[in-house]
């Protein structure tokens, strides 16, 4: 298991957990980000915004909010 700020581009997961405040758990899984959802790297560049796949919908995360998600990888 790692952090979504911790894959690269191309790699897929599914969410394991979300960590954080209230809040915070709130807005992330207001957008969709939720425990056994499917996500896939678009782009993690150093110091921007990761872009996943999820849903059928592109979101951007920064690399504090996403370091808050577990996700266990899949393998193809």
């Amino acid at each position: 298991m790692k952090r979504l700020s911790e894959m690269k581009k191309g790699e897929e997961g599914i969410i394991s957990s979300v960590n954080g405040d209230t809040r915070y758990i709130g807005r992330i899984t207001s957008i969709g980000i939720t425990p056994g959802c499917k996500v896939k790297i678009i782009k993690n560049d150093k110091n921007r915004p990761i872009i996943v796949f999820s849903r059928d919908t592109m979101i951007a995360l920064n690399t504090k909010e996403s370091s808050n998600i577990e996700v266990e990888e899949v393998r193809r």
